[in-house]
């Protein structure tokens, strides 16, 4: 089965599963959801270089990506749009949002990397570990990206999860998404109560 066709399948009832009608996305005239979602950024055929530069924040939950560096993703849409996001999960979000917009490719940071700034490999490459004692972003159950097979096995033996592909990461995160979205939600309002009775 061909990316586009899983994701079309797997994905689409996120969407459409709250109650958004296909036709919104064809009819709608001005930003709402689920249309604020789509990609502000201009067309860019060639989305890695600069990329942090061009795409800091991730535009689902605002987060910095040069500080998430080790579990960045990046979408790259047929048309040429772009979302840069923070983690797995936020890059499900965009995935599912965008239905009607097939990826020409997804990228991954390389958590195996020495760099400092994790390299993006192409996800069609990657071997993700899931579900290990690796803390992940934006979830519960982490999902980390490897560019080097042997490098995710180690990680594996040493931390623990499974080893997948990417198909196999995404369908967890959309797996994990009710449960990590009430948590994300808890810790901001914490965040914020902790912030107001300081201020």
């Amino acid at each position: 089965m061909k990316r586009r066709d899983l994701l079309k399948g797997a994905v689409g009832t996120v969407v459409l599963g709250v109650g958004v009608a296909p036709q919104v996305f064809a009819q709608a005239k001005t930003d709402g959801t689920p249309l604020q979602f789509i990609p502000k950024t201009p067309k860019d055929p060639n989305p890695l270089e600069n990329e942090l530069q061009k795409y800091p924040k991730c535009p689902y939950c605002g987060m910095d990506r040069t500080e998430w560096n080790h579990s960045r993703h990046l979408v790259h849409y047929e048309d040429d749009l772009v979302d840069g996001t923070c983690s797995l999960h936020c890059a499900a979000l965009s995935l599912s949002l965008n239905i009607d917009r097939g990826p020409k490719a997804i990228y991954a940071a390389d958590y195996g990397s020495a760099e400092k700034i994790k390299p993006l490999v192409n996800v069609d490459k990657a071997y993700y570990v899931i579900g290990s004692k690796l803390k992940g972003t934006m979830t519960a159950r982490s999902k980390v990206a490897f560019a080097n097979e042997n490098a995710a096995k180690n990680a594996r033996r040493e931390h623990g999860g499974k080893l997948g592909r990417f198909d196999e990461a995404l369908a967890a995160a959309h797996e994990d998404m009710a449960k990590d979205t009430t948590m994300i939600r808890k810790r901001r309002a914490e965040k914020r109560a902790k912030q107001q009775k300081a201020g």
